[in-house]
């Protein structure tokens, strides 16, 4: 199919300044036949601009609806904010506020709406919202007899997600069948045009020449911008969001026109920011694994082995290759991205039991996660990669003896890690260039491996509230905090 990109749509002349040089053509012989004409084409106008205004109405709705009130029904159910204080937030609406906002618009649409098909879809939008009330209903009950959370969370991904996508669905289709109206409208004006040009026949070749080609403008006028608009309806909705439609006028034509650009815009920036999002998460986890099968660490570990066998040291020489298997198993875990807290709190302990036989006179390290935490998830290469930092740009570099120490607690539906070291430190300069680099996203040409890289792939996946945060003094340590969701394992 072509795309319909560009199209533009020009009214030069309004419609009664045609039907006036209709009446001045026709003279006296055709008056009452032009009376009827007005009379007839101003009907048409008046259902064509019901139509237009009604679209226009639910096309608000099918932009924003949906997204706002999921963001509101989100907010309540994660706590951010409470049913007495969701209208203090600017960027929020009050769902129950959103729900009657929409009910009684299309109340009045279900009151005016003659088209069989769709009142059907406002009469199913009505019954969702019902339904939606019932569930915000639900929701705000559990809220307040407290400790529901998971109960809501359920709630709201297998409820309030499917009904507002539902209600959208509804919408939409009410737009549809509202397009196709005018072009059953389209049609009944061709066939009152067909009647007219049949009537001015009578009166005289030249006013019926005349009658045509003004009544085919006339036609024209309105039919081309509505086909225009319904073939780039027909391609959003095949999945050409690059579609485009260009009105001249601030009509109705030009409002539906800017809506139907605005909301095609919408799609494509969400389609590309969704596709630009999973290329980087696949390249961030990419980079990851890289970084863990590093050609150099394995060769030093494979030496420190070498070494301990011919130190005669079998005993140590096995438990490294145990702690070295365990390390790679850890990091293909047969190509999950989710594993268990007990899963890569063994990853950072087998990687430390090896570093500390290669680092045994510099690097002391104590792991204190709780075993309640074990059966929570996390994700792969979460902290190893602050623990190997800790090492290299902490302890390493230090004179003497350091110690690393990962302890992890959960707190109010939240998992917190805390990975500290008594390493050189940052100056000041220096962890402000980190804290900047946690602000904002990480480049593909970045190297390395740390701080910034974990708290954006923590972002991705969990939202803003999570991520890293860091900490340091010159001379005495370095302080991370990693805060992820508190997510059980499905049995």
């Amino acid at each position: 199919m072509e795309k319909v990109r560009d199209k533009k749509v020009k009214i030069t002349y309004s419609l009664r300044n045609k039907l006036i040089l209709l009446i001045a053509l026709a003279m006296i012989p055709l008056l009452s036949l032009t009376v009827y004409i007005i009379f007839a084409l101003q009907n048409y106008s008046n259902a064509y601009d019901n139509i237009v205004s009604n679209m226009t109405v639910a096309n608000s709705y099918n932009l924003n609806f949906k997204e706002e009130l999921d963001e509101s029904i989100y907010k309540l159910v994660v706590g951010s904010v409470t049913f007495d204080t969701i209208e203090e937030d600017d960027s929020l609406k009050s769902p129950y506020a959103l729900i009657d906002e929409l009910r009684e618009d299309f109340k009045e649409l279900a009151e005016i709406t003659t088209d069989k098909e769709s009142r059907m879809w406002l009469l199913s939008l009505l019954r969702n919202l019902s339904t939606l009330r019932d569930r915000v209903d639900d929701i705000r009950m559990n809220l307040e007899e407290g400790n529901r959370y998971d109960e809501n969370i359920e709630m709201l991904d297998n409820n309030i997600y499917i009904l507002t996508e539902l209600i959208q669905d509804d919408i939409q289709y009410y737009i549809y069948y509202q397009t196709q109206s005018i072009e059953q409208l389209k049609n009944s004006l061709n066939e009152q045009v067909a009647n007219f040009i049949g009537i001015f026949a009578l009166t005289g070749f030249i006013i019926v020449v005349i009658a045509v080609i003004a009544t085919g403008y006339v036609v024209r006028s309105i039919t081309k911008p509505v086909r225009d608009l319904s073939d780039a309806a027909t391609k959003i909705a095949d999945g050409d969001f690059s579609t485009r439609v260009e009105v001249a006028t601030k009509d109705e034509i030009g409002t539906l026109a800017e809506n139907v650009n605005e909301m095609s815009g919408r799609l494509e920036e969400m389609v590309q920011k969704i596709k630009e999002d999973e290329r980087k998460m696949r390249h961030t986890e990419l980079r990851l694994l890289q970084e863990q099968i590093n050609p150099h660490f394995l060769y030093n570990t494979l030496d420190t082995i070498v070494w301990l066998v011919e130190g005669n040291s079998p005993d140590k020489a096995v438990n490294m290759v145990v702690s070295l298997s365990d390390f790679f198993r850890i990091v293909l875990s047969k190509g999950k991205d989710i594993i268990t807290i007990r899963e890569e709190e063994q990853h950072i302990r087998s990687y430390l039991e090896i570093q500390q036989v290669r680092y045994r006179d510099i690097l002391e390290y104590e792991i204190r996660i709780p075993e309640e935490l074990y059966g929570y998830k996390i994700l792969k290469l979460t902290l190893q990669p602050i623990v190997e930092n800790s090492l290299y740009h902490g302890i390493k570099v230090k004179r003497g003896k350091g110690s690393i120490t990962v302890t992890g607690t959960l707190k109010d539906d939240k998992i917190y890690f805390e990975i500290k070291d008594t390493g050189v430190g940052m100056t000041q300069e220096e962890l402000d260039s980190i804290r900047a680099k946690l602000t904002r996203p990480c480049k593909e040409t970045d190297s390395g491996f740390g701080l910034a890289n974990v708290n954006e792939r923590i972002r991705m996946n969990y939202g803003p509230e999570y991520g890293v945060t860091v900490d340091s003094v010159q001379g005495e340590g370095t302080w991370v905090q990693i805060v992820i969701p508190a997510q059980k394992i499905e049995a």
